[in-house]
């Protein structure tokens, strides 16, 4: 893992995006972003394609195409021409399954909540355990 944000239940994915895109960007070069539909948006597409790194995401179903950022206009008339699968397959959208395997092997590893009831031990915890993971995966 190369970095994290530590966030409460009530925080969506999509708006620590930025700030794990720059701490990210501080350990190795990001060239590809793959994600999920929650991921799916104009801002997403303007926020990371604009610097240059690609943007892989599966559009939801009933995504609309006449608005918003240029590239995703691209990406849903992609999977519109092409299908899903071949789609998938084209632009490598499967390899999203070594991040769903790395996190999988984490919450097996340490679990899936923290022991620390505070945001500040918290913190501390899961950047003990990342520093650990990769300890292990890295060998």
């Amino acid at each position: 893992m190369v970095a994290m944000e530590v966030t409460m239940d009530d925080a969506h994915d999509v708006r620590e995006l930025p700030s794990l895109v720059e701490e990210s960007g501080r350990n190795v070069r990001v060239a590809r972003v793959i994600g999920d539909g929650a991921y799916d948006s104009s801002r997403v597409y303007g926020l990371l394609g604009d610097p240059g790194i690609e943007v892989v995401v599966k559009p939801k179903a009933k995504a609309r195409a006449d608005r918003g950022h240029l590239a995703r206009h691209r990406v849903l008339e992609q999977v519109r021409r092409l299908g899903d699968g071949v789609w998938a397959e084209a632009v490598g959208y499967g390899r999203r399954w070594a991040v769903e395997t790395a996190y999988s092997t984490f919450k097996r590893l340490f679990g899936e909540h923290s022991l620390a009831r505070d945001r500040e031990n918290i913190v501390r915890e899961l950047v003990g355990q990342v520093s650990l993971y990769n300890m292990l995966v890295n060998k």
